[in-house]
């Protein structure tokens, strides 16, 4: 590997030559492009399709904790008085294209993770935190109907659950009997709770 001693070394032989400028010319515009060329890539190859399997089973990112964008959390006390905590992720560039276009990306991939809650008085009040996750809802944007007839594909989403207890098997038989039932109040938003998400809206 050349260091800078080299670089300062030779730097006026270099520029001696016209045609040696010309190269370094070149050689900078090159490296200069490359990047440029590496970062629009890594900030546009995800493809959330990538998920789905040849039987439209949308199998649960790994990375999502890391890589996906948080875009809110619910906290939902059920029947029994039990509180949960919803987290909602979603696939990176998400947030971004909703800005801009009112409406979710083909491809975009929404994780909400369901966590059990502790629960304490603080000083700070009547204080709930996430204790251990109980299930995952998946979606993956559908504008084009890819899997027509399949239960699991439908009303412009792909749909899949994963529990706790076997967090690596997709249970869901039939969206409309395991999930859409839930989102029927946000059929008007694409079936999408977009009031607890601040960062779909104008910044």
């Amino acid at each position: 590997m050349l260091d800078q001693s080299f670089w300062l070394r030779h730097t006026r032989d270099l520029l001696s030559s016209g045609t040696q400028k010309r190269y370094i010319v070149l050689i900078l515009a090159l490296v200069i492009l490359a990047g440029y060329t590496v970062k629009s890539q890594s900030n546009n190859s995800y493809n959330g399709l990538d998920l789905v399997d040849k039987n439209g089973i949308i199998r649960k990112p790994a990375d999502y904790r890391d890589r996906y964008q948080a875009l809110g959390v619910f906290s939902v006390a059920n029947l029994s008085g039990d509180t949960e905590l919803h987290y909602t992720y979603a696939s990176p560039g998400t947030a971004e294209y909703y800005r801009k276009n009112g409406k979710f990306a083909d491809g975009t991939v929404l994780v909400k993770e369901v966590f059990a809650t502790g629960h304490a008085q603080m000083t700070t009040g009547d204080a709930h935190w996430a204790s251990g996750t109980k299930v995952w809802f998946l979606l993956i944007k559908d504008e084009k109907g890819r899997y027509p007839g399949n239960p699991l594909w439908g009303d412009g989403w792909g749909w899949a659950l994963y529990k706790s207890d076997a967090p690596d098997k997709q249970v869901a038989t039939d969206y409309k009997k395991d999930c859409i039932g839930c989102h029927i109040p946000a059929k008007a938003t694409d079936w999408i709770y977009v009031q607890g998400y601040p960062v779909l809206g104008k910044k």
